[in-house]
């Protein structure tokens, strides 16, 4: 997508692309570590190494490695975008538009879990990529908080509670099944879409549409 979004502000120190060489360099060696070892293991020190430049190279453009996996999870952050975007244009079979949001989203984590397992260790010690998620997360749950609105206005969606507490607890569930997906929790991939897919749907739709 084009527009910016509010996460992505807080992502790098420089105003770089993504195609920036030393950048994409620079995350390319922080994705080889973290399949080998978690976020507090790695070093800024090993991360620059790899990537053949030096340390103040890496300050440049990240202020932390905290936020660094903030940018390598990029790509997850444009998906949530893009399946949010699929969800609120409410066009189509309410079932299989949310069973596909979730499956893109699921796909995801499936791509990079090794990365996602750093961005949830990455939220909990980093003060700035909390910020970057909240940031993110509001700005996901405004737009579902829409769509549930005008659902109800035309007279698809049954009435219920406000519909930016609904939106924020819809987007707390799948955070969380995300993360169990992640770590290796159970229920299996599919139980948690098909559970995902009834929540979301009797909580919009009262079940049908």
């Amino acid at each position: 997508m084009s527009e910016e979004r509010a996460w992505a502000r807080l992502v790098d120190r420089r105003s770089v692309n993504r195609g920036d060489q030393r950048r994409s360099a620079l995350l390319q060696a922080l994705d080889d570590l973290l399949r080998e070892q978690t976020l507090d293991q790695v070093n800024v020190a090993e991360i620059s190494r790899r990537a053949g430049v030096t340390r103040s190279a890496f300050y440049f453009y990240f202020e932390s490695k905290a936020t660094a996996v903030l940018a390598l999870m990029a790509d997850l952050y444009d998906a949530a975008s893009d399946a949010t975007d699929l969800l609120v244009k409410a066009e189509g079979d309410p079932g299989e538009r949310i069973r596909q949001v979730l499956d893109s989203l699921f796909d995801s984590v499936d791509a990079s879990p090794h990365t996602y397992r750093a961005l949830l260790e990455a939220r909990a010690a980093s003060p700035q990529v909390r910020e970057g998620w909240d940031a993110g997360r509001a700005e996901f749950a405004g737009m579902v908080a829409e769509m549930i609105e005008r659902e109800r206005a035309v007279g698809h969606a049954t009435d219920g509670p406000d519909a930016a507490g609904l939106a924020a607890v819809l987007l707390d569930l799948n955070d969380h099944a995300l993360e169990r997906h992640a770590l290796g929790g159970e229920p299996p991939r599919e139980q948690h879409v098909d559970a995902l897919t009834h929540v979301w749907m009797t909580s919009i739709y009262g079940g049908i549409a």
